[in-house]
């Protein structure tokens, strides 16, 4: 791994450690005044950023696992490691998620005689003004260092503050002689952190499966198009190692070439790919085309 890599991946670790010493601070106050002040939608959001701290950890670990150099046992690195803690993190939310909804259910059917306290809609609003600050600072970061992992914890911090925003809307519109609108809040909650873990267990299945975005292939084809010697592609695949691109390449080349020119071909291919696209890896594999220069 590279000097500059490692670096990014240690600035990443800061943005999680500041997410979960916020997530940490955040969810004790608002279970706490959740507890004292009778309100299910702020307790609701409390665990939320319970799931918050867990998902956090599981980046922070996997940035930390990320670092490690290749080995016998990981030819490619450990770039994965961040993704597999990514959906272990799901599994954790989307338990939490149920617990959440099943406790908003069975308020309702109890019914509710009263409002909670108005201090509970405060925290709210003060929650969400500490995470539209993390926010900025973790989508600053994520861009610095190109990290998806950091950016998807950005995206978190930002729901995070809109779901505290809800939570203070629906305790004072709960003040308005409409205690249940409190409960509904902490039902909309629930379904939120299933929502989000749900995303994160789709990127990330579909990361571990080999899965690539149809659109950079499409792109990444029109760069090598343009390559000279490049006369057409064959075949070209993707796959991710964490925030790492690996790009595999068929390319046709004039038959007349001779292996070093054909070389000279694919080593463009990967210097324009590497250099200017940001692509981690490209694997380029040459074959003649003599029908094509046949035809021409």
């Amino acid at each position: 791994m590279d000097n500059q890599k490692y670096n990014d991946l240690k600035l990443g670790e800061r943005g999680a450690i500041i997410s979960i010493f916020a997530y940490i601070v955040l969810s004790i106050i608002k279970l706490i005044i959740g507890y004292f002040s009778n309100s299910a939608a702020l307790k609701a959001d409390g665990l939320n950023n319970m799931t918050d701290i867990i998902a956090s950890i599981a980046v922070l670990i996997g940035l930390k696992i990320a670092q490690k150099p290749p080995d016998i046992n990981h030819r490619y690195g450990h770039w994965k490691s961040e993704t597999i803690a990514s959906m272990i993190a799901s599994f954790i939310m989307f338990a939490v998620g149920i617990q959440v909804l099943s406790d908003a259910v069975g308020s309702i059917f109890r019914g509710r005689s009263e409002s909670p306290d108005i201090i509970a809609a405060y925290v709210g609003i003060f929650a969400s003004i500490c995470m539209y600050f993390v926010y900025r600072y973790n989508k600053s970061l994520a861009l610095k260092i190109k990290s998806k992992a950091v950016m998807a914890a950005a995206k978190d911090n930002i729901s995070d503050a809109w779901v505290s925003i809800g939570t203070a809307v629906g305790i004072f519109g709960s003040q308005l002689n409409m205690p249940w609108l409190d409960t509904l809040t902490a039902l909309i909650v629930g379904l939120l952190i299933c929502k989000t873990a749900w995303d994160i267990f789709k990127e990330a299945s579909h990361e571990l499966s080999d899965g690539f975005d149809e659109e950079k292939i499409e792109l990444y084809q029109n760069v090598i198009l343009k390559v000279d010697g490049v006369k057409g592609i064959k075949e070209i695949k993707g796959r991710s190692y964490g925030n790492n691109e690996v790009i595999d390449v068929v390319i046709f080349v004039d038959y007349t070439l001779n292996i070093r020119e054909a070389h000279d071909v694919a080593t463009a291919i990967e210097k324009v790919m590497i250099k200017e696209i940001g692509v981690y890896n490209v694997h380029v594999h040459v074959e003649p085309n003599s029908l094509l220069n046949k035809v021409n």
